[in-house]
């Protein structure tokens, strides 16, 4: 009985049951939301002060600043070697000789037909000074004269030819000794005693002599990407393997123009000029140089991955269009989010310099939210950018 009233009571009042129902619901709703809104939590990155350096970095190859490349322009087999790896030579010291009799042979054979051409010159000297005596007082023709006078000088060009012959003979014989062109250090020996040199068709090389190892250049290449920043006289700083816990100097002397090639990316070689008074470092050596393209000092700055946001989406709203993350940071303030205008300054591989006059002490960017829907960021990706959040980076 009790059950029939209870249930005829709800069939008499049941819009107000709908309606209480609805409401406690409602309220439990927006408690809930305001809730999740008071919760809401943002991802940040810090702003910080401090130095930064932008910076390009290569690999190149430390070698001396001039090397001379040592030949011989005769043939013949090497007699006798006088200098060895890392001797230190003078201007004019003797290398090594070659052997000379076939040399001399052609000396001698080019004197022996000198003198012939001398004896047959004095011969037609005297017979033509005869016939130019004997025409003027007309015991003779004229072109009997002419032609002893053509005879005569005929042998007088024979004379000089022979004695040019003569004179390359010396200097071949000359040639077989071979004597430094500088002073300085060799760093190559490519032969040994007994050894045959045969300079028919192309100079041999024999030894290379670095002229001053005080001196030293890097030869680096650099993308065309970065070759722009490069200039003349920028600092570099630089390791090698041997010494790995020190840190060379040198500076950018020259950016060559000529182009070249390597797997399909278009590089350029700047050359570095290295002082190597302590002589520490050998030619060969593999350099990882830092070119210091520019630099800032107590500058604001941030981590790269702060700027990969690209929606203020969730974050904040603004009715602007021309409000972008491109030109406009999400500052995090007192508890508060808002939009300071900036720029970007000088950027390395982890940071970004920060060039701004309203940024002060702990402020923090914001990147994105916790609890961003996937959905969203997908739907901020397809709009041709990544929505900023704590996964950001770019894809």
């Amino acid at each position: 009985m009790n059950k029939n009233k209870r249930k005829n009571w709800f069939l008499r009042h049941k819009w107000w049951t709908v309606f209480i129902i609805a409401f406690v619901v409602m309220i439990v709703a927006i408690f809930t939301t305001a809730k999740k809104v008071e919760q809401k939590k943002y991802v940040t990155m810090d702003i910080t002060r401090g130095d930064i350096l932008q910076t390009v970095t290569a690999t190149g190859e430390i070698m001396p600043v001039n090397t001379v490349s040592v030949g011989s322009q005769v043939s013949g087999t090497i007699e006798e070697i006088f200098v060895d790896y890392n001797t230190q030579v003078k201007k004019g010291d003797k290398l090594l000789t070659i052997e000379p009799s076939v040399l001399q042979a052609s000396v001698d054979e080019a004197k022996a037909s000198l003198d012939s051409a001398i004896s047959q010159r004095n011969y037609a000297k005297n017979e033509y000074n005869r016939n130019k005596t004997l025409y003027n007082d007309g015991f003779i023709a004229r072109s009997e004269m002419e032609k002893s006078q053509t005879t005569y000088e005929q042998a007088e060009s024979a004379v000089v030819r022979a004695q040019s012959q003569y004179d390359k003979a010396v200097t071949n014989l000359g040639y077989a000794t071979i004597v430094s062109p500088v002073d300085g250090t060799v760093i190559s020996r490519k032969v040994d005693k007994g050894q045959t040199v045969a300079a028919s068709f192309q100079t041999p090389d024999l030894f290379y002599i670095a002229e001053d190892l005080t001196k030293m250049q890097i030869e680096t290449s650099v993308s065309e990407a970065d070759i722009g920043m490069i200039k003349q006289d920028q600092s570099v700083t630089f390791t090698v393997d041997a010494y790995s816990g020190q840190t060379f100097n040198g500076s950018v002397r020259q950016v060559r123009l000529s182009p070249t090639t390597t797997s399909n990316v278009v590089v350029y070689t700047v050359v570095i000029d290295v002082d190597n008074s302590d002589m520490k470092l050998m030619p060969g050596m593999t350099a990882f140089v830092t070119i210091v393209v520019d630099s800032a000092t107590n500058a604001w700055k941030a981590q790269n991955s702060a700027f990969l946001i690209r929606s203020f989406d969730g974050i904040i709203e603004t009715s602007d269009k021309s409000i972008t993350p491109q030109n406009h940071l999400a500052i995090q303030r007192d508890g508060k989010i808002i939009l300071v205008p900036y720029t970007k300054g000088l950027a390395t591989a982890t940071e970004t310099q920060i060039i701004s006059d309203e940024i002060i002490d702990g402020d923090k960017i914001v990147i994105g939210y916790m609890g961003q829907s996937s959905k969203t960021k997908q739907s901020n990706n397809n709009r041709g950018g990544m929505m900023g959040g704590p996964s950001g980076g770019r894809r």
